[in-house]
């Protein structure tokens, strides 16, 4: 009986010993987390890199503002007009655009009137970042300053009286012709007139208003510059030469040290022309006619 009760009271505790463990052992859990029918999203797209700018032009965008000589009164290409202020005309627009895609600001431009006198002086003095001002390219001013490709090409023009009964370049045989002062006009009719072997006078004005109130009063006889550029002075009484001669070619002028901007600007200019961005705005300033 005693061995019976023995052998019961351990079957009691192995049962009793199986039913803890069995409590305390956790359920096996599959150790792979269950995957996703839905695709992960894509990473979050990265903002595009600022542009890295050359010194020379990152100092125009840390000023914030670009200085730009223009003409002021060559309608069509650089004009302040007298009711609003405001420059007007192809260059004028140009020098905007440049802005924006510097400064990020269209309106970010320090407008600077100049002359064929004085725009050279003022880029020789720092007072100007460039020149967008019917500046021809000739190989003797690239000894003094750089140039962008040519954005705009013209030829050299007459505005006359219609009284006059001019019809070609011959016919001014003997007559003075207003022409504005350090531009390249004179001699480049002093040249044309020997090739024709007539005699030509000249009167040299500070602005092409002043050269136009000449050929108004009599005291010259033709108002000579780039041919669109006349067009901006055409009246009832005048009328500009059919004949050209010379093609003249604008681009934009920068300091001979500013080799950082002068190649910015490069690239602007022959993208544009490549892009038809120059090809509208020649158009919308009517100088494609």
């Amino acid at each position: 009986m005693k061995k019976l009760l023995s052998l019961l009271l351990v079957a009691v505790l192995a049962l009793s010993l199986f039913a803890c463990a069995a409590k305390e052992t956790p359920a096996a859990s599959d150790p792979t987390p269950p995957v996703s029918d839905a695709a992960a999203p894509d990473d979050a797209a990265e903002p595009d890199a600022p542009e890295v700018l050359p010194a020379g032009v990152q100092a125009i965008k840390d000023r914030g503002v670009f200085r730009v000589g223009v003409k002021v009164d060559v309608p069509k290409y650089g004009f302040q007009n007298p009711d609003t202020g405001e420059q007007e005309g192809l260059e004028a627009d140009l020098a905007r655009a440049i802005a924006k895609k510097i400064i990020g600001d269209e309106n970010a431009v320090e407008f600077t009137a100049v002359t064929a006198q004085t725009r050279g002086p003022l880029l020789d003095n720092n007072e100007v970042d460039a020149i967008i001002a019917t500046f021809t390219i000739t190989e003797e001013r690239k000894l003094s300053y750089n140039f962008t490709t040519a954005y705009f090409q013209d030829a050299i023009g007459f505005l006359v009286k219609k009284d006059l009964g001019a019809t070609k370049i011959s016919d001014l045989d003997g007559k003075t012709v207003g022409v504005a002062q350090s531009a390249t006009t004179k001699a480049a009719i002093e040249e044309k007139a020997a090739e024709l072997g007539i005699k030509i006078s000249f009167l040299e004005f500070g602005s092409y208003p002043e050269i136009n109130a000449a050929l108004m009063s009599g005291r010259v006889d033709a108002f000579s510059v780039d041919k669109s550029i006349l067009l901006g002075y055409i009246g009832d009484d005048t009328e500009i030469i059919d004949e050209t001669f010379k093609p003249q070619e604008y681009g934009i002028a920068t300091k001979l040290a500013n080799t950082d901007l002068a190649a910015y600007l490069e690239d602007y200019i022959t993208t544009s022309l490549g892009d038809g961005t120059l090809d509208a705005l020649i158009s919308e300033w009517g100088l494609d006619k």
